[in-house]
């Protein structure tokens, strides 16, 4: 048995060797995606969902225009907007049929995933890849192997790359952390 600092470096070390493993230009590609959308749509099921919201809190923190699917104060999705979807398999079905939607209304569509060529992959107009394994994502190839169990790789690393992102829009927008508090919630 493995102790629990035992463990805790495993897991670090996993999402470390996950998120090193990611593509520099794909993550320049969703920089530059999310800098130039007038709004955004962000979706996710499940857990991935939960890493998702969290996104989407940051990018308004951020001064972006940002709604989450599903949200009842959520409004449609039109030409030119961006949907950002957060599947490691990228063939959920609710988010499958979401992105064919949106891609009929002439929005763009960002994926961050473990498939690459998943369905929504393959209509997706900029995908970031996650290496990390899933019992829904068995046929990805060269990914980083994880004791953990289930999709938690995918979800720690998917957390974790939204505020990569976020980082990476702040410098771009020469934004910083003191100027983004002025948004945070204040009905708390």
């Amino acid at each position: 048995m493995k102790s629990k600092e035992e463990l805790i470096q495993i897991i670090t070390g996993e999402v470390d060797q996950c998120l090193r493993s990611v593509s520099p230009a794909q993550l320049d590609a969703a920089v530059e995606k999310i800098d130039k959308a007038p709004r955004m749509f962000i979706a996710g099921a499940g857990r991935s969902g939960l890493a998702m919201r969290a996104f989407a809190m940051r990018l308004m923190h951020l001064g972006k225009t940002v709604h989450v699917v599903g949200d009842v104060t959520a409004p449609s999705i039109e030409e030119h907007d961006l949907f950002v979807i957060g599947s490691g398999s990228g063939s959920t079905g609710s988010l499958r049929i979401q992105a064919e939607k949106a891609k009929s209304i002439g929005a763009q569509i960002l994926l961050i995933t473990i498939v690459p060529e998943s369905p929504i992959g393959s209509i997706a107009d900029a995908v970031v890849s996650i290496p990390a394994p899933s019992p829904k994502a068995k046929a990805a190839a060269g990914i980083v192997k994880s004791v953990q169990p289930m999709g938690s790789l995918f979800e720690q690393s998917l957390f974790l790359l939204g505020d990569f992102l976020i980082l990476a829009l702040m410098e771009h927008r020469h934004q910083d952390s003191e100027e983004m508090f002025k948004r945070h919630a204040n009905l708390e």
